[in-house]
């Protein structure tokens, strides 16, 4: 009489550990998918809303760039300028005067002095806070020498913080991925935790041309 099989239990778990590591690998995947930290190739064309307003930094590219990035709720909507510092001066607290009464997320954009242009798109108005506050709707971007946008890692929730002195977004180990003085003239770009991102700028520390906050509204 033939001895019964019985499952070799090496084989079982050996068996096991593929499928779970398929499944990690799978995820790893989705996940650097999902928060890729490079410019999105996508075929559709993208429909690029009018401006209210007028802009010194963005370009038609600039803005169709943008577009692939907004959250769903700024999809569709006008881009209308609620602060230029051509207009308003070079005053912090002028900026948030002018979105007291906004509910919209804000495209942030800079041009330094040497012409690079970066910013921040973050998922509310910007207000002081002795806290931080936002969601991780809320990225940062730059455009030279190639479009990136640098999207919420996951690791903190340090998103926007600002007082009357100065205004930080994201951050972690004591660096800011943009910060800016209460003149909006001086402002400092590092690596931080919270997009994982590169300094937006060739030089840590740069200075303000132009500055334009974008309502979606």
């Amino acid at each position: 009489m033939p001895r019964p099989k019985f499952p070799n239990p090496i084989a079982k778990i050996s068996k096991f550990l593929k499928q779970k590591t398929k499944v990690l690998s799978m995820s790893e995947e989705l996940r650097r998918a999902l928060y890729t930290n490079s410019a999105v190739s996508i075929d559709n064309d993208v429909i690029v809303p009018d401006l209210v307003g007028v802009t010194e930094i963005l370009s038609d590219e600039h803005r169709e760039q943008l577009c692939r990035h907004l959250p769903a709720r700024a999809e569709g909507y006008l881009w209308t300028l609620v602060f230029s510092t051509s207009q308003h001066g070079f005053s912090l607290n002028s900026m948030y005067r002018k979105m007291a009464k906004i509910e919209s997320p804000i495209l942030l954009v800079i041009e330094d002095t040497e012409g690079n242009v970066f910013g921040a798109l973050t998922s509310c108005s910007l207000h002081v806070s002795d806290h931080f506050y936002g969601t991780g709707e809320s990225l940062l971007f730059k455009f030279t020498p190639r479009f990136q946008a640098f999207h919420w890692t996951g690791d903190n929730l340090y998103f926007i913080k600002g007082n009357n002195e100065s205004l930080a977004i994201g951050a972690g180990d004591g660096k800011f991925g943009l910060w800016l003085d209460g003149d909006l003239y001086q402002g400092r770009t590092q690596s931080c935790s919270t997009y994982g991102n590169e300094p937006l700028a060739p030089r840590e520390d740069f200075v303000v041309k132009t500055l334009e906050c974008w309502a979606f509204i």
